[in-house]
């Protein structure tokens, strides 16, 4: 039960982060778009702050495919 329990916190805690990674992401996104729509060019550090958020995205998918991985080949639960 202690495995199951652990591997549940960090499963949320994935959860919470993917979350949080994806609106960082959407709110860099909506940022850039403005740009753009106003017909700015997009400062050097909202163009940071989209790279940072791509690859904290994908990190995140990263973990989940392991967690999958581990799930499907029966060493988790």
């Amino acid at each position: 039960m202690d495995k199951r329990k652990a591997w549940r916190e960090q499963e949320q805690h994935l959860i919470e982060r993917w979350n949080a990674a994806a609106a960082r992401q959407q709110a860099v996104q909506a940022e850039l778009t403005r740009h753009a729509g106003a017909g700015e060019a997009a400062s050097a550090e909202l163009l940071q702050q989209a790279e940072r958020s791509r690859v904290e995205m994908e990190a995140v998918r990263r973990e989940v495919a392991r967690l999958k991985v581990q799930f499907y080949s029966g060493s988790r639960y």
